[in-house]
């Protein structure tokens, strides 16, 4: 052990330094990965469509190529999917992260290259763990258990071309060196596990006697394993299951909404880190204990611009380059990355905190808000709101979900809410007002579209029976992995199918 402890000590120091380079020089970092992009990919089929290889600045490459969406990729994807190779990227592309979005029932299917696995995942993953051993040099990780639950994989098609698709949790765990998989928990067996209902149930039994010090995975999930864990085991807080118990990495959603929940039956000296990662790539990590912002990686194979969100309904949107950038602007996420995705508008939206060293909090989708009345009400606004709301009225949250009220003959506009919660509010209309009233402070425009309820009537809020959610995500086939609910859309469609099936339980 001391010569692990050792050689961990030394990749730490050696690494904490490189993290410190592109804090420092962000902007060189960047300008050096986009050459190196932009290089390796110049003779694959995309790369010869644009002539990347007379490209040599980042004004000629935004003059070029153009924001693109899934759909341009798509095809590129399916002909991958079926064997063909040096479309997108030079190296061989055998994995497919399966990724749904929020609202879509189609699933979208991202390349991912050896690259993308080794140089930015697992890199961005190697990278969480020098910091938090940095912030916290008496950790003791080192000895026990990773605990994570993972998606499923499925080979693609029937032509024996060796490529699957999947959740990038379990292309990630096909992928992992020997030494990672033998601190991690649970069994391959287990973990692909494609019935997520039985998965939780057999994993949760599986590693009870298991000596688990980190457990990582999106807070709804492993909220739900967690609480299956303490049934099973007659135990009330997770500190008697596993003594040594010490990190929960999160990522995914907000962890604001489930900290509570979580609090409540970990250790009190659990640490919490954030981190955003996502099929397309592992973007930035919670560096700082203290503070809610994500440092972004700028050298883990990922080539970044930011489009203002006035531009995005534009045919060619402008965009911005790191050093373009302003704090408190919300800026559309675009990505190249060295899976073969170019100006690839991933869909989330960020704003910067900091920008020496670049920081940013991760304001929602592009498509996940609420517009009716022109109110623009981001879901980093909604979730604060809540948080507000559940802390002064002793609520704790577990999902929610809302959408415009449109204006009816007699009737202004609303937003109406179905919220689901493990602890109901001592009073829902006190409840209600905070809400409102904290939108109004986080969001100007929906404060002038509440003015003397003109245009903008009060909230409509309804709580849901325990479990509501989880039976919306099971009749869409979409339990486990990345799959969440969306919170906040533009159109009636999801909220009122959630309803329908809170009116049934309630009717029942």
């Amino acid at each position: 052990m001391p010569i692990i402890k050792s050689s961990v000590s030394w990749y730490i120091k050696r690494r904490i330094s490189q993290i410190e380079e592109f804090m420092n020089n962000p902007c060189e970092v960047q300008l050096k990965l986009f050459h190196n992009l932009i290089d390796k990919a110049a003779n694959t089929e995309w790369g010869r469509k644009y002539e990347y290889s007379s490209i040599n600045t980042p004004e000629e490459y935004r003059q070029r190529v153009p924001v693109s969406n899934y759909e341009v990729f798509k095809h590129y994807i399916e002909r991958l999917q079926k064997g063909e190779q040096n479309l997108l990227w030079p190296s061989k592309i055998r994995w497919f992260a399966k990724s749904s979005g929020t609202t879509a029932n189609k699933s979208k299917f991202i390349p991912v290259s050896r690259e993308a696995i080794t140089d930015c995942h697992f890199k961005g993953g190697k990278d969480l763990l020098s910091i938090y051993y940095n912030n916290n040099p008496d950790a003791q990780l080192l000895g026990g258990k990773i605990l994570g639950l993972s998606g499923s994989l499925l080979p693609v098609g029937k032509n024996g071309n060796d490529s699957f698709n999947g959740d990038i949790s379990a292309v990630l765990l096909k992928n992992l060196p020997v030494w990672i998989s033998k601190n991690r928990v649970p069994h391959q067996s287990l973990a692909l596990l494609e019935d997520w209902e039985l998965k939780i149930e057999k994993v949760s039994k599986a590693v009870i006697n298991e000596d688990v010090r980190n457990i990582t995975g999106a807070p709804s999930w492993m909220l739900l394993m967690m609480k299956k864990v303490l049934g099973i085991s007659g135990k009330a807080n997770l500190s008697e299951v596993w003594p040594r118990l010490e990190l929960f990495i999160h990522g995914g959603m907000n962890f604001e909404p489930y900290r509570r929940q979580f609090e409540n039956i970990t250790p009190a000296n659990m640490h919490y880190m954030d981190a955003y990662n996502a099929s397309e790539g592992f973007f930035a990590v919670q560096d700082r204990p203290q503070y809610e912002d994500l440092l972004l990686f700028l050298d883990h194979g990922i080539y970044y611009e930011f489009v203002p969100l006035d531009e995005l309904n534009n045919e060619y949107p402008g965009s911005l380059t790191l050093d373009e950038v302003q704090k408190d602007i919300v800026y559309a996420l675009v990505i190249s990355t060295n899976a073969g995705l170019w100006r690839y508008l991933i869909g989330d939206t960020v704003r910067f905190t900091e920008i020496a060293p670049y920081r940013i909090k991760i304001a929602g989708r592009t498509k996940n808000f609420i517009n009716a009345v022109g109110e623009e009400l981001m879901i980093d606004n909604a979730e604060k709101a809540l948080s507000i709301a559940c802390e002064r009225t002793g609520a704790v949250l577990s999902e929610f979900t809302a959408a415009p009220v449109y204006f009816q003959e007699n009737e202004n506009a609303a937003h109406e809410w179905i919220i689901e919660f493990e602890k109901e509010p001592v009073n829902m209309k006190s409840f209600s007002q905070i809400l409102d009233t904290e939108l109004k402070k986080l969001n100007s425009d929906y404060e002038a579209k509440r003015y003397n309820n003109m245009i903008l009537r009060k909230p409509v809020i309804h709580s849901a029976p325990e479990g509501t959610f989880y039976l919306w995500l099971k009749s869409k086939g979409k339990l486990g992995g990345q799959n969440k609910v969306p919170r906040l859309s533009n159109n009636r469609n999801i909220l009122d199918e959630i309803a329908n099936i809170t009116n049934k339980r309630t009717e029942s």
